[in-house]
């Protein structure tokens, strides 16, 4: 069936939306607005409402609104401005958003960090995306001063990980935290200070589809990790066409507004924007926990009464595993996703039994800002899907080198077309070469994701095309845990696979042939511990195998299949002794 054919049939007329959840339309009015305005319009409307409650100390709109104006003057006095980069090293507090929201009311780009990146990994990101000022936890102040060894940081905010916290745990907070010791100078100052500057009511002129909103790192399509262009009507474009889905679930239950947990982190695409961002767009109220902590998240749910869970696979079913589940009423939670990784159906079953709440899987990624397909909420629900394209979104399936769709059931990459995909990979013309193509009069992002779309418009996802491990949800690029295995004085070569494990998805592996003067007197364990220090510890190798050899092709490229292969065997293997 030729391209324009399946267009038409398939893909224009949006087969998918026949098994929308009613109320959802194939298409809501976008309208592209500067992300500060949703903060803006909350801190005018709804300033006595609770935005975030942070070890149950409420925090109001109109406080964020607020603090979010006095740490802009501080950062516009520093000569922060329109296209200017911060970079955010915190855990989830409500100093993000109050961070995020000034740097974006200056027309400034932000750029989140992982909490568990070292020292290399935040010189690297902040060289990449060229942040001048950088705010980081007190607590993981002492990367950052390394970090600044290797690069340049016009200032370093230091942001107390208690602030906002009652001020009765705070002393208690802190004992148990154990802060550095920390010798604020010129450059290096607490965040407590920013909050001294009176508030501005300036904001910059942004051109929502044109001007960006942060540098989100991903691996792109191949190797290390990129920056993807987001703007600010990539985020606000899926803020909106989410709306109808949150809506449907206040219908459902009887809400006005939502309560949402705040545990994702807020340096992913997936927790900054189905969280963060749409609790501010929305009104919602934010319980926020700066870490995992499968326990006191039900304590959360239970306390604050919390409608709305987002998660991935191992959260819903480390919930259903723990001894003290059924010791709390979870029965407020109404709408929870679980994204990242594919769901189980028994570990959806089960968690729907125990909660009462509606558990589908969904799919997005950092290039589109992120959602494109949750399953349907109280329809049709298909085990094993990603689900339905979401408002305003085309989704197909194409042929992996050819800019050519393919019909349903045939396995493709599936490629994206929507408001919500990003501008491109910063300053990566050929990844951007790579990743987009022209079809049927649209613009179309290759996800990287091999899958097909059935007859009534669900999709699946079969393999990732990407050369990336699923580590717990994180996203792990064996080139990066490569390049660092290079730098071992005794490697001679190396390859990194990520091996199926029943409790992580899939664990990092390390494939190594030594030099031949370091043969037995290296161990395993030897070249583990010596990656700790340059790699966060979600990505360094949980096993180190010593080959003579690797498997190559006939040009010298290293077979991971062969390698990949292998491991599957064993396991089988393993499996049928069993």
């Amino acid at each position: 069936m030729p391209t324009v054919e399946i267009f038409e049939k398939y893909i224009k007329s949006r087969i998918w939306t026949k098994n929308y959840d009613e109320g959802v339309p194939p298409e809501v009015e976008i309208r592209p607005a500067p992300l500060f305005t949703y903060l803006d319009r909350q801190t005018s409307e709804n300033g006595g409402r609770t935005a975030y409650i942070y070890f149950n100390n409420k925090v109001s709109f109109k406080t964020v609104g607020e603090h979010s104006d006095r740490v802009a003057t501080a950062l516009k006095e520093w000569g922060i401005d329109k296209g200017s980069t911060v970079a955010i090293y915190l855990p989830n507090t409500p100093a993000f958003p109050v961070i995020y929201y000034a740097a974006l009311k200056l027309g400034a780009v932000v750029t989140p960090m992982n909490p568990l990146y070292t020292p290399r990994e935040i010189a690297w990101q902040a060289k990449d995306a060229g942040a001048r000022v950088i705010f980081a936890a007190d607590v993981l102040y002492k990367n950052v001063e390394e970090a600044a060894k290797m690069y340049q940081f016009d200032r370093v905010v230091v942001v107390e990980v208690t602030e906002y916290m009652p001020s009765f745990i705070k002393p208690l907070a802190k004992m148990k935290l154990k802060p550095p010791k920390i010798q604020y100078t010129g450059r290096v100052v607490p965040y407590r200070d920013l909050l001294k500057y009176a508030p501005t009511s300036y904001r910059a002129n942004v051109d929502p589809t044109q001007d960006l909103a942060a540098f989100m790192y991903t691996g792109g399509t191949t190797g290390l990790p990129k920056g993807a262009e987001i703007t600010h009507a990539n985020i606000s474009a899926n803020l909106q066409q989410l709306k109808p889905l949150y809506d449907a679930v206040k219908r459902k239950r009887g809400l006005n507004t939502l309560v949402m947990m705040g545990l994702l982190p807020w340096y992913h695409i997936y927790g900054q924007v189905a969280v963060m961002h749409y609790g501010i767009f929305d009104g919602a109220t934010v319980v926020v926990m700066p870490r995992p902590d499968i326990e006191q998240l039900m304590k959360l749910v239970q306390r604050h009464k919390a409608h709305v869970l987002h998660g991935v696979p191992t959260l819903y079913n480390m919930i259903n595993n723990h001894p003290k589940a059924r010791q709390f009423n979870l029965r407020s939670l109404a709408f929870c996703i679980s994204g990242a990784a594919p769901l189980p159906v028994e570990v959806a079953k089960k968690f729907e039994e125990l909660t009462g709440a509606v558990l589908r899987e969904g799919y997005g990624l950092t290039e589109t800002a992120v959602v494109t397909h949750v399953n349907p909420l109280y329809g049709k629900a298909k085990a094993g899907s990603i689900g339905l394209p979401i408002p305003s979104t085309y989704a197909a399936v194409a042929d992996p080198d050819k800019p050519e769709l393919l019909p349903p059931n045939q396995v493709g990459e599936i490629v994206i077309s929507g408001p919500q995909v990003f501008k491109g990979y910063h300053n990566r013309p050929e990844e951007n070469a790579q990743a987009f193509f022209q079809c049927c009069g649209l613009r179309w992002f290759r996800t990287g994701d091999m899958g097909y779309m059935d007859e009534e418009g669900y999709f699946y996802v079969v393999d990732r095309k990407k050369d990336m491990i699923k580590y717990k949800g994180y996203s792990v690029f064996s080139r990066e845990i490569e390049e660092v295995l290079y730098q071992h004085t005794c490697v001679k070569e190396a390859a990194v696979i990520g091996v199926p494990h029943p409790e992580a998805g899939e664990i990092p592996k390390a494939f190594i042939v030594l030099k031949d003067e370091c043969k037995g007197k290296v161990t395993a364990e030897d070249i583990i511990k010596w990656t700790e220090d340059k790699l966060a510890h979600y990505k360094k190798p949980r096993t180190v195998e010593f080959r003579d050899e690797l498997p190559k092709s006939a040009v010298g490229k290293i077979l991971k299949r062969e390698l990949k292969a292998e491991e599957l065997k064993k396991i089988q293997a393993s499996a049928a002794k069993a």
